[in-house]
């Protein structure tokens, strides 16, 4: 059975840092690819970061390209997401997903995923 769990979101001011984690069991890294999601309120979800790390391929939306960075540790099966400097635009729930590596898959488009974490809340305040 696939599960994600995502943990590390809180309050944090402007400017500051976070560091998200997803662990992940039932699958391994090699074979999937995987993404941190998010959602604020009133907004459609968005894929913030992505990656296929055994094909070494990596996504970041423009709003956080020099920001955030996804990383993985497949001996622990963990999928991380760094993210500094950020702003109270980054406020919303973070999601990991993550899905079966396949041709056309759109790493940034979340019907394209099928397995889903519950969602950590990330608030930036100014």
């Amino acid at each position: 059975e696939v599960q994600l769990v995502e943990s590390g979101g809180g309050l944090v001011q402007a400017g500051g840092s976070l560091r998200l984690s997803c662990v992940v069991s039932g699958f391994t890294f090699d074979d999937y690819a995987m993404g941190w999601f998010r959602q604020a309120p009133g907004k459609e979800r968005e894929g913030v970061s992505c990656a296929s790390i055994g094909e070494n391929i990596t996504y970041y939306a423009d709003s956080v390209k020099g920001r955030f960075t996804v990383s993985g540790d497949s001996a622990k099966n963990i999928l991380y997401l760094h993210m500094s400097s950020l702003k109270p635009e980054d406020t919303a729930v973070y999601y990991c997903a993550a899905v079966v590596l396949r041709g056309g898959l759109r790493l940034n488009f979340p019907d394209d995923y099928d397995y889903w974490g519950q969602g950590t809340q990330v608030t930036v305040s100014s």
